[in-house]
């Protein structure tokens, strides 16, 4: 803008002006629109920063049960690679023990069974699943609900198949 735009009114229509042109117009108060401006920018960064803590906590649950996964896995392959003398069948429970020096491995004998001292460390019962995977044989005997659960939800979101509910 030169010296010589200084003076130089709005030319357009009365609706398009930046300001006001008409002594009718509401007046206008630059230190109040400043007020209304940092009260806007504050409610903003406070609903941002409530956001941003959602997802923070959401964030580190999902890191915990990264790790949780993460650790039943590598549980899983320790059980998955014990030693086995047998054919493992789904739905049976095995006992894994370990020698003074040596890998895991599984017997289909309980410790009671052993008809006296266990000559082994016991480290516990696991029943092999159809997915081949290991549930601690003190836990076997839990429903396990997830599959209604699913199936509630659907019912509940309208998408539970005709068979169902």
């Amino acid at each position: 803008m030169s010296n010589d735009d200084k003076g130089v009114l709005h030319r357009g229509g009365a609706h398009s002006s930046p300001y006001p042109v008409s002594r009718l117009a509401p007046a206008f108060d630059s230190g109040e629109l400043a007020s209304e401006v940092a009260r806007a920018e504050s409610m903003l960064s406070a609903r941002t920063g409530a956001k941003l803590r959602v997802i923070a906590d959401q964030i580190k649950l999902l890191q915990q049960e990264a790790r949780k996964v993460l650790a039943d896995a590598k549980e899983e392959q320790t059980l998955t690679r014990a030693q086995c003398a047998f054919k493992r069948i789904p739905g049976r429970t095995y006992h894994l023990y370990r020698k003074a020096v040596g890998e895991p491995f599984f017997s289909m004998l309980a410790p009671a069974e052993w008809g006296g001292e266990v000559p082994y460390t016991f480290l516990g019962s696991y029943r092999l699943e159809t997915d081949y995977s290991w549930t601690p044989a003190d836990r076997a005997d839990q429903p396990d609900d997830t599959g209604e659960l699913v199936t509630q939800l659907l019912r509940i979101g309208g998408l539970a198949s005709r068979g169902e509910g």
